[in-house]
């Protein structure tokens, strides 16, 4: 006996693909029809079978039903990934080697009017006979071809729908785009529609992105969401939405473990706020960086780091060289190390892993560097809209995030590939200027959104023992400008008044 199709539209089965049920807001309504369309080479075929092991785990009926690949080459797939096959049936409809035989042709009736009837007769008689919930057939290309003409293919898709829906069965049609037009015919009729492009990199790996063209009487989450294809299947990254995930926190202040840091930051850097520190290389932005995530792994707390053009290695042995241990909170899981290759990194990908970071604790967070994550964009434009939700998203859970930027120069004008000071709600400056035939170093606060704190430049080194934060550099006017000149101490304090 026939069940009747589902009338709820808050009744959800699982896609059993990784962050995809988040995108469509719980998962796929039951008893529809829905197409997953994409060129070859998308993933298609994995997210199918993800969708079906799924559906067997759950201890449902479910059928592959194929056109163009075979049962071998599906389970090869299968298996590369890791799936079970168990409780999977898989069907072929794919022509006999009699077609190749000139004698097999069709001469009185259109190749057509044959093929199509019989192909809807096996694909029909597979589903009465085992009745699944769950159906996949891959591709409507195959039967866009069998049809012929539009009229003849939406029609036979309707039907199929129908049919699908009096059985209580939720449908996945594929489509790998190979058939000329008509691809619009099967979205007008579809419950649901997924989309799936590669996009090609100028250097590295490309870039796959998924998006939802229609979903009826669901609010699902608009917009492109990277996706990759690893061992294990699909993997969707939801593009972040922060209005979705508002928290209301008390904001504390992070200490650096440095008093005279402290007190140029007017007691430390608030909880929730992003911070950009800025300077020319090799003036110590990432060893300043650390020494807050020294700080908070010293107090028992988490932190996380994104490193882009320094190693893991490097990174361990020159806080090593400092006096600053990240081995310990490193063993011990207080810190967590991330070495970022943006030629293999998607941005959806990256932003995945840094609020990953913050779900499970993390009370800093130090992104190194913006040089780097721009490397890892494709489309630069929308480099700073992107980091604002991923920094809005670190705020909210209350993370302290540092940012490292590097300035082109070394004395005098400086420069930047990226300016993203204006949503950094805290700046730290980090200069080079020569003095007694030497170079130093000085460090300023130049921005800080959350409390007072101190207006002059301080001298900055870095030594064995650690981060040293000097007295106030008076006596010198443009600092800043690389090249100071001494003044004397009754003009000094009246430039202080």
């Amino acid at each position: 006996m026939l069940q009747p199709q589902n009338k709820q539209t808050d009744a959800f089965i699982s896609t059993g693909i990784a962050g995809l049920d988040s995108i469509l807001a719980g998962g796929l309504t039951k008893d529809r029809l829905y197409l997953l369309e994409g060129d070859p080479g998308t993933g298609k075929t994995t997210m199918a079978l993800q969708f079906l092991v799924e559906g067997a785990r759950c201890g449902e009926a479910v059928l592959y039903i194929t056109l163009a690949e075979n049962e071998i080459e599906l389970r090869a797939v299968a298996q590369s990934h890791g799936f079970s096959m168990d409780g999977i049936t898989v069907h072929e409809i794919i022509p006999a080697e009699g077609v190749l035989d000139p004698d097999e042709q069709y001469t009185v009736f259109h190749p057509s009017e044959i093929e199509l009837g019989e192909t809807n007769r096996l694909i029909l008689a597979q589903i009465d006979k085992l009745n699944p919930t769950r159906v996949v057939l891959d591709s409507l290309s195959e039967l866009q071809l069998l049809a012929a003409n539009p009229l003849r293919y939406r029609r036979h898709v309707l039907a199929l729908k129908q049919y699908f829906a009096r059985r209580a069965c939720t449908a996945l049609f594929l489509d790998d785009k190979t058939a000329v037009g008509g691809d619009q015919q099967v979205r007008s009729i579809a419950h649901g529609v997924i989309s799936l492009q590669q996009l090609d990199s100028g250097y590295g790996a490309e870039r796959r992105v998924l998006r939802v063209l229609k979903y009826r009487g669901i609010d699902y989450r608009r917009g492109p969401h990277d996706y990759v294809i690893v061992s294990g299947g699909v993997v969707a990254y939801p593009r972040i939405v922060t209005s979705a995930s508002r928290e209301l926190v008390a904001r504390q202040q992070v200490a650096s473990g440095l008093p005279t840091l402290d007190a140029l930051l007017g007691g430390g850097i608030e909880e929730g706020s992003s911070t950009l520190i800025s300077g020319p290389p090799g003036t110590g932005k990432s060893s300043l960086a650390a020494q807050f995530v020294n700080a908070v792994t010293t107090r028992q707390q988490k932190a996380a780091m994104f490193v882009f053009e320094e190693s893991f290695n490097t990174l361990l042995h020159r806080a090593d060289g400092i006096g600053m241990d990240l081995r310990k909170p490193l063993a011990s899981g207080l810190l967590q190390v991330n070495q970022i290759d943006p030629a293999e990194l998607s941005p959806g990908q990256f932003a995945h892993a840094v609020c990953k970071a913050a779900d499970e604790g993390a009370k800093v967070i130090v992104i190194d560097s913006l040089n780097g994550y721009l490397n890892a964009m494709p489309e630069a434009r929308f480099l700073t809209t992107h980091l604002r939700e991923v920094l809005t998203y670190l705020g909210q859970r209350g993370v302290a995030t540092f940012l490292v930027g590097v300035q082109h120069g070394v004395i005098g004008a400086m420069g930047s590939s990226v300016d993203v000071s204006y949503l950094a709600d805290n700046m730290l400056l980090l200069r080079y200027y020569e003095a007694g035939g030497e170079v130093h170093k000085a460090l300023s606060v130049f921005k800080k959104r959350g409390s007072r704190h101190e207006t002059t430049l301080r001298s900055f080194a870095i030594t064995g023992e650690g981060i040293v934060v000097g007295p106030v550099l008076r006596g010198l006017r443009g600092i800043l400008t690389g090249v100071p000149v001494t003044v004397g101490k009754g003009e000094d304090e009246a430039s202080h008044e």
